[in-house]
């Protein structure tokens, strides 16, 4: 009989029908519902544990539904980074708040885990102005450079964002003088309502310059791009957390608002290609980057991407040797970054980590002789002022974040974004959930987040004896080798000697990938050349 004995509940609650009713009728509809319940669960045939365990086996669901919570609120640990710690985002709340942000008693970090980075700092330390920490973007074609913030909101569409989320980004990059990437949603009504300085990202869907086929408008562009308001334009080539695949927003998703910003029909799928259409080589992306800057009237034109075969982007370079035209940034995203929605494998096993990324773009540019004139951005998990310190030495010039911003808006790290479902009214275009973000009282907090970063991010450099970020380097930066000794980052670097790409003496003595993969890439496609033969 112990073999049935997961029925007994179920029985119970048949018995307790007639037993409670003298008690409260109310008690005994009760016990009639669950009855009638644990029926439906014996009778269905889509859930086993239902079927053998009927009523009792709810339980199983509701605390795999709640496990998200519970693990975030009483298991974690304050530096379990799931994807961020309980630590990063005490931070980012604090400083949106302008609360303390200070920690009491000594580091709860193990400095001597393998893992453990710092900043070395100087026996003179000197003052750091916040103030100066801008970043000049624009090559020699450009006619309207623009001097950005060395940390800026990172794309975020409207449709993955709600509306009431882009407003406050937006207007707390205003009151912060900071930029604010649109996403490849295009810029809707709520990027315009309080004038932030906006980098337009053009994906392969071409929201907001497309024809009716789909195609890139020429005119479309320039009109949109003519706003005092656009500062830059990003071509998204990939972006980190999917990269190399497109996209679908379902007809149902597809709001007035939201069809008006794109420029796609009402009540249609809207469809994000895998790949652009308006170019197919390396060569006919930096005369399309040429395209835009004209049509744009000398604005900064670069391209967003997540790094992948390395010959492809080795060919991006040679194409901007062949043509002289150069993109006046390149932003490299990492594949720790985050998105709405992504398929599993995707997020966790295709793209370049940020690192690798910005370290092989930067000495890519450097052995091409082209670094100073190209400027160099980066996102992926840069929430704090030692992430944009370690960036720079990194190779970056200035750093993006997304969900640093969207913690400072009052995301809790649900991971709902993808269900419309956000209990913070960030990430969801359900009316009832938005309205719980109010708008004066996040732009603030989002305004208050980047000031206080860049804040700190001049205390750090005065702490290592600098006074801009940009002085920053690998010897600056201690972290551990293999043994658990204290090492400078430039001695676990790779670097490729300036313009040692363009010479074949000195190609030669390089190291890999340069040395084999550069020889294998190609300006005219993006296909891997045959190996040379030797």
């Amino acid at each position: 009989m112990a073999q049935y004995s997961r029925f007994l509940p179920w029985v119970l609650t048949g018995f307790g029908i007639f037993l409670l009713f003298p008690l409260s009728p109310w008690l005994s509809l009760l016990s009639l519902g669950l009855f009638a319940v644990g029926w439906h669960d014996y009778r269905q045939t889509r859930r086993a544990v239902l079927r053998n365990y009927p009523v009792t086996g709810h339980l199983r669901f509701l605390l795999e539904y709640i496990r998200p919570e519970i693990r975030q609120y009483f298991l974690e640990s304050d530096e379990d980074q799931l994807p961020f710690s309980r630590n990063q985002r005490a931070m980012v709340y604090s400083r949106a708040k302008r609360e303390n942000d200070k920690r009491g008693f000594g580091t709860i970090k193990a400095v001597y885990d393998r893992s453990s980075e710092w900043i070395g700092h100087s026996a003179i330390p000197r003052h750091a102005d916040p103030a100066t920490f801008r970043v000049q973007i624009g090559g020699p074609l450009c006619l309207q450079p623009y001097s950005a913030s060395i940390f800026n909101i990172s794309a975020m569409s409207f449709g993955s964002l709600s509306p009431n989320a882009i407003r406050a980004l937006n207007r707390g990059a205003h009151m912060g003088g900071f930029a604010h990437d649109t996403g490849e949603g295009s810029i809707s009504s709520y990027h315009r309502e309080h004038g932030g300085d906006l980098i337009w990202e053009i994906g392969s869907g071409y929201f907001g310059c497309r024809n009716s086929a789909g195609r890139f408008d020429a005119e479309k562009f320039a009109e949109n791009a003519s706003s005092p308001q656009v500062k830059m334009i990003e071509i998204k080539l990939s972006q980190g957390a999917k990269p190399g695949h497109g996209g679908v927003l379902p007809a149902a998703k597809v709001t007035a608002e939201i069809a008006a910003a794109r420029g796609v029909p009402l009540g249609q799928d809207c469809v994000s290609p895998a790949a652009h259409s308006e170019f197919s080589t390396p060569l006919e992306l930096m005369d399309f980057i040429r395209r835009l800057r004209e049509l744009s009237g000398g604005k900064p034109v670069g391209f967003k991407l997540c790094i992948g075969q390395p010959w492809e982007w080795f060919g991006i370079v040679k194409a901007m040797l062949e043509s002289g035209i150069c993109p006046d940034f390149v932003v490299v995203d990492g594949s720790e970054g985050g998105t709405g929605a992504a398929p599993v494998e995707f997020s966790d096993h295709v793209g370049m980590p940020m690192r690798e990324g910005l370290r092989m773009v930067h000495n890519s540019l450097v052995g091409a002789g082209l670094r100073d004139q190209v400027r160099i951005g980066v996102s992926g998990k840069i929430i704090s002022a030692f992430d944009v310190a370690r960036a720079v030495a990194l190779g970056a010039d200035w750093c993006n974040s997304a969900r640093g911003f969207m913690f400072a808006l009052g995301c809790i790290q649900s991971r709902s974004c993808h269900t419309d479902h956000c209990p913070t009214g960030v990430a969801t275009q359900d009316p009832d959930r938005q309205r719980a973000l109010v708008v004066p009282d996040k732009a603030e907090r989002v305004k208050n987040f980047h000031e206080l970063t860049v804040q700190a991010l001049a205390e750090l450099v005065g702490a290592a004896g600098l006074t801009h970020p940009s002085e920053i380097s690998a010897e600056h930066i201690m972290v551990r080798d293999a043994a658990g000794q204290a090492v400078t980052l430039s001695s676990r670097l790779t670097f490729v000697a300036p313009g040692a790409l363009l010479d074949e003496a000195l190609l030669a003595s390089q190291p890999e990938p340069w040395r084999s993969q550069w020889a294998v890439a190609s300006a005219a496609h993006f296909e891997r050349r045959a190996t040379p033969r030797t």
